[in-house]
C-alpha cells in the first residue's frame, strides 16, 4: 500500500516519464507500467483555453491634467501610509486603527481567508484519498457460503471481523483538477484585491470624515466669532438708539441678525457630533468611548498629488487587480466545463484482512486485496454539460466586461478629481479675494455708521457678506482636502507600481 501511495504521488510530476517507468518496475508493477505511462502522458492534455489578460484601451495621458507636471517615478509612488502627506498628527494616529479594529475590514479579511482555504481544498484533489475501516459483526444464519464458493449449513451464530485500507486517486487526464485549482487561486487573489480595496476605501472615508470634522470645527469658530461681532454691533445700535441717532428698526434688525447667527452655530454642533460618531465607528469604537485629542482645529494645507500616467491605474488600484483576477478565474472555469465531456479515470486499491476473530486477523491466510482502474463517462445528460459550458463562457465575457468597465470608472474618478482640484485651487484664490474685499467693505460700513453717514442696513449687508465669504473659503478648503483624498484613492492609494499589491496591516486573528 505504501508503494502504491508513493507511485500516485509522482504521477502528476511533469518531466519524470523515465524515472516513473523505472519506479513502477522496481515495485513489481511492470505489467501496469504502460497504462500508467499512458495516464501520465494524457495528464498533460488540458482542454481549457490559455489565459490571456483582456486588452484595454489605455490612454497615454489624462484629459484634465492641464497644469499638472510629470513627476519622476519615485515621487509618484505612495508607500502605504499615504495619509502622511497631510502632515496631521491626529490623522496619523487614527488611520492605523482601521486595520486593527474596523469590523467591515475584519469581515473582508475573513472572506479572503475563506478563499485561501478553498484553494487548499481544490489543490487536495491532486492527491489520493486514503481511508481505513475496522468492523466486527455477529450473525446467525443456517445457510453459509464457504471461501471456495460451496454452500453449507451450520448452527449457531458466527463472528466476522475485518480490517481494511482503501485508496483512490483520479488521474487529471483533461485538466479538470488543474483548472479547478487555477480558478480557486485566481478567486483567492481576487479576494485579496477586494480586501485591499476595502482597506483603501475605509482609510479614505476616515480621512475625509476627519477633514470634514475639522472644517465644521473651523466653521463653529467662525460662527462664534460672528456671534460675538453681532453682539457688539447690537450693543452699539442700542446705544445709538438711546442717544436718538438710530431707529427702533435698526435695533430689531441687529437682534434678528444675532438670533440667526446663534441658530447657525447650534446647527453646526449637530454636524460635529455626527462626524465624531462616524469616526468612532470607523476605528472600531463605540461613540461614547471615542475621544479626539484636544488640538487646535487647524485645516492642513492641501498637498500636491502627482497623477502619473493612466496605465498606472492598472498597477496600483486593488479593485482593478481583483477584476482582472476574476477574468482569470472565469477562464479557468471554461476548462473545467470542457473536461466534463471526457471520461474520468480513477485508480483504486483496497488491501485488508477478514477473519472470524481478532486473534488471527492479521495472519496471511486472511489477507485480501484488490487493485484496478475504473473509467467513467457520461453518455447522456439532456444537454447539461453543453449548458454548463455556455454558462462558463458567458461568465468569462461578463468578467471581461466588468474588468473593462472598472477601468473606465477608474479613469473617470481620476479625471473627475483632477478637474475638481484644479478648479478648486483657482476658486480658492478668487474666494480669498472676495474675503479681503468683504473685510474692507465691512470696515468702511462700520466706520460710516459710527460717524452717522451711512444707515445700519449697510452694516448689516457688509457683515452678512463677510461671514458668507469666510465660510465659503472654509468650505472650499475642506473640499480641496477631501478631493485630494479622493484623487489618492482613484490613483490606487499606497500600493505603488506592483502588479500584485502586497497585503497591508490586517486584523489580528482572535
Amino acid at each position: 500500500m505504501k508503494r502504491l501511495l508513493n507511485l500516485v504521488h509522482f504521477l502528476n510530476v511533469p518531466g519524470k516519464k523515465q524515472d516513473q517507468e523505472r519506479w513502477v518496475s522496481r515495485v513489481g508493477l511492470c505489467r501496469l507500467a504502460p497504462g500508467f505511462v499512458l495516464i501520465i502522458a494524457l495528464s498533460a492534455c488540458a482542454v481549457g483555453p490559455k489565459y490571456v489578460p483582456p486588452a484595454l484601451m489605455v490612454p497615454t495621458h489624462f484629459k484634465e491634467k492641464q497644469g499638472w507636471f510629470q513627476a519622476p517615478l519615485q515621487d509618484r509612488l505612495f508607500h502605504g501610509d499615504w495619509w502622511t502627506v497631510f502632515n496631521d498628527p491626529v490623522l496619523d494616529r487614527l488611520e492605523p486603527q482601521i486595520a486593527k479594529a474596523n469590523q467591515s475590514l475584519r469581515a473582508a479579511y475573513y472572506a479572503y481567508r475563506q478563499a485561501r482555504a478553498l484553494t487548499g481544498v481544490a489543490r487536495a484533489q491532486y492527491y489520493p484519498v486514503v481511508g481505513a475501516t475496522l468492523s466486527a459483526s455477529r450473525s446467525d444464519s443456517n445457510a453459509v457460503v464457504s471461501s471456495s464458493g460451496q454452500t453449507g449449513f451450520q448452527s449457531g451464530p458466527a463472528n466476522e471481523v475485518s480490517l481494511g485500507l482503501s485508496a483512490s486517486w483520479e488521474a487529471d487526464l483533461w485538466g479538470r483538477i488543474h483548472g479547478s485549482v487555477q480558478a480557486s487561486e485566481a478567486g483567492a487573489e481576487a479576494s485579496q484585491g477586494d480586501l485591499l480595496a476595502a482597506q483603501l476605501s475605509l482609510q479614505g472615508t476616515l480621512a475625509q470624515s476627519y477633514f470634514q470634522l475639522l472644517q465644521v470645527k473651523n466653521e463653529i469658530r467662525l460662527a462664534q466669532s460672528t456671534v460675538s461681532s453681532y453682539q457688539q454691533t447690537l450693543k452699539l445700535t442700542i446705544n445709538r438708539y438711546a442717544a436718538g441717532v438710530a431707529t427702533k428698526a435698526d435695533v430689531a434688525q441687529a437682534q434678528t441678525q444675532l438670533a440667526n447667527a446663534r441658530v447657525q452655530l447650534a446647527s453646526l454642533g449637530v454636524q460635529r457630533s455626527q462626524l465624531e460618531h462616524a469616526l468612532a465607528v470607523l476605528v472600531g469604537q463605540p461613540p461614547s468611548a471615542f475621544r479626539l485629542p484636544s488640538l487646535k482645529p487647524v485645516l492642513p494645507a492641501a498637498p500636491f498629488i502627482p497623477a502619473g500616467v493612466p496605465a498606472q491605474l492598472l498597477l496600483r488600484r486593488p479593485d482593478l487587480f481583483a477584476a482582472e483576477r476574476r477574468v482569470a478565474q472565469a477562464n479557468a472555469q471554461i476548462g473545467v466545463a470542457k473536461s466534463a465531456f471526457f471520461p474520468a479515470l480513477t485508480l483504486s486499491a483496497q488491501p485488508g484482512w477478514r477473519s472470524t476473530s481478532f486473534d488471527d486477523l492479521l495472519s496471511a491466510p486472511n489477507l485480501f486485496w484488490s487493485l484496478g482502474p475504473s473509467l467513467a463517462a457520461t453518455l447522456f445528460d439532456g444537454g447539461a454539460r453543453e449548458a454548463q459550458l455556455l454558462q462558463s463562457r458567458a461568465a468569462y465575457q461578463e468578467a471581461v466586461a466588468q474588468y473593462r468597465q472598472a477601468f473606465l470608472l477608474a479613469m473617470q474618478q481620476a479625471e473627475d478629481n483632477l478637474a475638481a482640484l484644479d478648479i478648486l485651487r483657482h476658486e480658492a484664490k478668487l474666494q480669498q479675494q472676495a474675503v479681503d474685499a468683504a473685510s474692507e467693505s465691512l470696515r468702511l460700513a462700520i466706520n460710516q455708521y459710527r460717524a452717522g453717514t451711512a444707515p445700519y442696513l449697510n452694516v448689516l449687508t457688509a457683515q452678512t457678506a463677510f461671514y458668507t465669504a469666510r465660510n465659503a473659503a472654509l468650505q472650499i478648503h475642506g473640499q480641496r482636502l477631501t478631493g485630494t483624498v479622493a484623487l489618492i484613492q482613484a490613483l490606487g492609494g499606497g500600493w505603488g507600481d506592483g502588479i500584485k499589491p502586497e497585503l497591508g496591516p490586517l486584523p489580528a486573528t482572535p
